[in-house]
């Protein structure tokens, strides 16, 4: 899907009104960010991608670099991972 139909399926969807959520959909960003406490705050990002290359090793890697640098963007700390392989 491309991203202005992304975006236009995104502005269908209703708004969450939640004063901790700090970045939701409405925004064009790659991760969501979401307050836990006065000085805490949770950013949760997923991707999907195509395997670039042969090596299951070498596609983790590129898996892994992918995902965080959406959390290192935001300006967060990993603590977590989860992989979904299909």
């Amino acid at each position: 899907m491309s991203p202005v139909g992304l975006g236009k399926l995104l502005a269908q969807l209703p708004k969450v009104q939640d004063a901790n959520l700090l970045v939701g959909f409405d925004k064009s960003d790659d991760a969501g960010v979401y307050r836990l406490s006065e000085d805490q705050a949770i950013v949760v990002t997923a991707d999907i991608i195509t395997p670039p290359v042969d090596d299951p090793f070498l596609f983790g890697q590129i898996a892994a670099a992918n995902s965080l640098s959406d959390i290192y963007a935001m300006g967060g700390q990993p603590v977590t991972c989860l992989n979904l392989a299909g």
